[in-house]
């Protein structure tokens, strides 16, 4: 009996040494707890709050085509330089444009994005820097709570092909990368020697709710007024910028586009991302105010 009794009285005295140790440096369960709370309180703290996802799409080929201006018309078009579905030409269409592959990071983004050739001189020069923004920009933060996904088969058509001047054109700007120094312009600019070329294009973010496309491919879409869609186009949808950033740098009056000069930049967009990667993307990135990377996370 006195043998059990020092047992009983071990295993107490081992129980209550572990307790006290355990007050004194915190369980081995209060661990992960405290871990658990921190990370979501550091993944919190690390977000930035600007209403964006993108697509990083790298140019794909070239050709003479229009599918949105010249539907069924290969050749009809001055020549355009492409970009993200690699199978677009002037008989594209959703259909065809979805059983296709794509240059895009995300590749589950299989739309389509093209704008008029770029020369330097007489030779042809591509983008190495390719990048599409989805944003929530340019409309109160009520607005962006309410933006929609695009509908898939949407085309839409940004710029002004037919320009005749720097002001027929106010939404498409040039400008020299990491260079602010250099003024933008809706013309080419004369970036330094270490520059390349920059081309940002704003694309409307108001839908008419109704159409895919319309005659002049840019009627059934609109820009918002005063932070608002107006009452013709209620439907906010995120605002796409197109970024393109050429090798090329120095005197401008070497460059010119297929469609003209400098001023008469624009771009078209055939949308095909499927919906369920669209929806969450608004979800969880714009309607959010979450800044996300091309996988739809912040």
């Amino acid at each position: 009996m006195p043998r059990r009794r020092y047992r009983v009285a071990g295993l107490v005295a081992a129980v209550l040494a572990v307790s006290f140790l355990q007050s004194a440096t915190g369980s081995a369960s209060a661990g992960p707890a405290a871990g658990t709370d921190a990370a979501p309180a550091a993944k919190a703290a690390d977000v930035v709050r600007v209403a964006e996802f993108l697509a990083e799409c790298p140019y794909t080929h070239r050709a003479p085509d229009d599918p949105i201006v010249f539907p069924g018309l290969p050749g009809a078009s001055h020549m355009h330089s492409f970009f993200g579905n690699d199978s677009t030409n002037g008989n594209s269409d959703l259909a065809s444009l979805e059983k296709a592959r794509s240059s895009c990071s995300p590749d589950t983004d299989l739309s389509s994005y093209w704008v008029p050739t770029l020369y330097d001189g007489d030779k042809e020069v591509e983008p190495t820097g390719t990048t599409f923004y989805y944003l929530g920009e340019g409309v109160r933060d009520d607005v962006i709570q309410r933006i929609q996904p695009f509908p898939r088969g949407l085309r839409i058509v940004a710029g002004n092909a037919k320009a005749t001047g720097p002001d027929d054109n106010t939404i498409s700007r040039w400008s020299c990368l990491h260079h602010g120094e250099v003024n933008p312009s809706h013309d080419f600019v004369n970036c330094p020697a270490d520059g390349m070329l920059e081309s940002y294009l704003d694309f409307p973010q108001c839908w008419n709710g109704k159409d895919l496309d319309s005659a002049d491919h840019k009627s059934h879409m609109a820009y918002p007024v005063n932070g608002e869609c107006p009452s013709t186009h209620p439907v906010p949808v995120p605002k796409l910028r197109q970024v393109l950033r050429y090798p090329v740098n120095g005197d401008p009056a070497r460059f010119r586009l297929a469609s003209g000069p400098g001023y008469t930049m624009h771009g078209d967009f055939f949308n095909v991302w499927p919906e369920d990667e669209m929806a969450q993307r608004v979800r969880d990135c714009i309607n959010a105010i979450v800044k996300c990377g091309a996988d739809g996370t912040p």
